[in-house]
């Protein structure tokens, strides 16, 4: 039996196990993601090494931006997943009395999760953490790119996944190949045309989905702002990972009072963090392959911006004097490169905010209570962050997502089981009592009752 065929029994038998009612039980779930804890501390070494080839990842950034928050989901699942797994009771209304209401939590089934090559150990497992606790079968896709990472991602899983429960998928199957088989729930982690295609693979079979999508997320800059917090979160925000996070600030709109100042800022920001020489600094990560590579060179035209073609690295480049039409606008960079566009009025910056299509974050810098109440509610993104960046990604407390073009559906925390899970309705009503108000013929005490209740 070759590769393919093995993945594909691997699938039929998990699809048998959830059509038979098959369940993993709550410690078979802890005990999986117990082990996937401990091997990832076990390989701590080597997974710095990968994503250090992958993408000149330094140890430090690798730790705080994929590591540490993977041990941090692995370990709040494997606390609260006792609370999360159980049925929860619900109410009945007056119609239903006497009867008991409850939430039985299921898994779906098995779930396809498509991984991607930016933050290629955080992004592609995470969701696996989700789908595993909510108790379904995974197959992993991997990216084709950030490939020493993603083929240590698959030993690893191969050695911790007891029962089959969790299957890697690699090179065998091409992206647009896995999504022709049938599955229970689609999880993808990419760009907007990938999830378009993911969309019209999940519309014959209806099957549910949560896309992880990216967009132009803008940072604003009021007048008011502290310029030196302002400028170093930006600067820190944009540029980790060379610009290539999908809730990175993309383009900046700054009040034209305080412009010059805030650029000045971010560049002394940019020299401190990166040096005079960012291309050769081992704390500032590469693109990821050539076509990324040449894709940004061609957005940046002959504009200023220190390039290596043979390392896949490009400088920090902050482009001011962008105009809504310029090419750096009509769609997400995903690198290095932060168009500055300037507005007079607050207004100004909210209506291109709104023209463009919703992006997955919103970040605003300064701005009094009114200015905040504007953004929150007179804008529509995933999430919005006032005076800094990037951060609420980190927050298990709070749901991560996008909305309209930048996605839909929500992970993270708890979100991540429910996520997974579908809550399924279970009412238990009164065998004894059985009120004859619902049942024709319709007399005239059964229609003033029913007037009665209209009121």
């Amino acid at each position: 039996m070759d590769q393919i065929d093995n993945i594909r029994e691997r699938l039929r038998e998990n699809r048998n196990y959830h059509a038979v009612g098959g369940r993993y039980s709550i410690e078979q779930r802890r005990a999986l993601l117990r082990r996937l804890l401990a091997e990832l501390q076990a390989n701590r070494e080597k997974i710095m090494a990968a994503l250090y080839i992958d993408l000149h990842k330094s140890e430090f950034e690798a730790s705080v931006t994929e590591f540490i928050p993977l041990l941090e989901a692995l370990r709040f699942m494997i606390r609260k997943l006792p609370r999360l797994a159980k049925t929860r009771r619900a109410a009945v209304s007056p119609m239903n009395f006497p009867a008991r209401g409850r939430l039985v939590p299921e898994p779906y089934g098995v779930v396809l999760v498509c991984a991607t090559w930016n933050y290629p150990l955080l992004l592609a497992l995470e969701p696996v953490i989700g789908a595993v606790a909510a108790g379904n079968s995974v197959v992993l896709k991997l990216s084709d790119k950030s490939k020493a990472t993603m083929n240590l991602i698959a030993e690893l899983l191969e050695r911790v996944s007891a029962f089959g429960q969790v299957v890697t998928v690699g090179d065998e199957f091409s992206f647009e190949e896995i999504l022709k088989e049938r599955f229970d729930y689609i999880f993808y982690t990419g760009s907007e045309y990938g999830g378009r295609k993911v969309l019209a693979a999940a519309a014959p079979h209806l099957t549910p989905v949560t896309l992880e999508l990216g967009g132009k997320s803008p940072c604003i800059v009021c007048a008011d702002a502290d310029l030196a917090v302002a400028a170093k979160r930006i600067v820190w925000g944009k540029f980790t990972n060379a610009g290539q996070t999908c809730v990175a600030p993309d383009y900046l709109l700054v009040h034209r009072s305080v412009k010059s100042r805030l650029l000045d800022e971010m560049r002394k920001r940019v020299r401190e963090f990166y040096g005079e020489k960012p291309l050769e600094n081992p704390d500032y990560a590469h693109i990821v392959n050539r076509t990324h590579y040449d894709r940004l060179c061609k957005l940046l035209g002959d504009r200023p911006a220190e390039r290596d073609p043979d390392r896949l690295c490009i400088a920090p480049a902050i482009v001011d004097e962008v105009t809504p039409d310029d090419p750096l606008m009509a769609g997400e960079i995903f690198g290095p490169i932060l168009p500055v566009l300037e507005f007079s009025e607050n207004e100004e910056a909210l209506d291109l905010v709104r023209k463009l299509p919703k992006p997955l974050a919103l970040y605003c810098f300064g701005g009094d209570r009114e200015m905040r109440r504007r953004v929150t509610e007179e804008t529509s993104s995933g999430a919005v962050s006032f005076n800094d960046v990037v951060m609420h990604f980190v927050n298990p407390a709070m749901p991560f997502g996008g909305v309209g073009n930048s996605g839909m559906g929500r992970y993270h925390g708890k979100y991540s089981f429910e996520t997974f899970t579908h809550y399924k309705p279970v009412m238990v009503q009164s065998g004894r009592i059985d009120w004859p108000v619902r049942y024709p013929p319709f007399r005239e005490w059964q229609k003033k009752l029913a007037r009665l209740l209209s009121r």
